[in-house]
């Protein structure tokens, strides 16, 4: 897999963002998604990324943080083989790097960034307040 996330950019608290991640050397549908974030200053350590939503391949079911949840939504577009993290009600402490990551489970997902085997570079997300 080789993993490109869009759609990061600049954006007012209270705004939304739409971050798209998709592959460009597999199938996207046979892997559960991740998202995950890297805020300014943090350990830049891939196993200190905060784990902020997935969905999984079997089901399309999904988790996240309780930071995000109710304002962020991921979901999956079969046909495009595209994953998307709708984020709304932005704050600024959303502002991060944020990546997506693949993992083979079968079903569900977890929020645990040792667990993905595929990355993709980032997108810049930054909320102004």
């Amino acid at each position: 897999l080789q993993l490109v996330e869009s759609g990061g950019g600049l954006v007012q608290s209270g705004g939304s963002l739409r971050l798209s991640c998709g592959d460009s050397g597999g199938d996207l549908n046979n892997y559960a998604i991740g998202w995950f974030r890297q805020a300014p200053g943090t350990e830049r350590e891939r196993v200190k990324r905060e784990g902020v939503a997935c969905i999984s391949s079997s089901d399309n079911s999904t988790w996240y943080a309780d930071s995000v949840k109710g304002r962020f939504a991921v979901t999956r577009d079969h046909v495009k083989k595209i994953v998307y993290l709708q984020m709304d009600h932005l704050k600024p402490e959303d502002t991060a790097n944020y990546y997506c990551a693949a993992e083979g489970r079968v079903s569900g997902c977890v929020l645990d960034p040792e667990t993905y085997d595929y990355w993709g570079q980032g997108t810049q997300v930054t909320v102004t307040s």
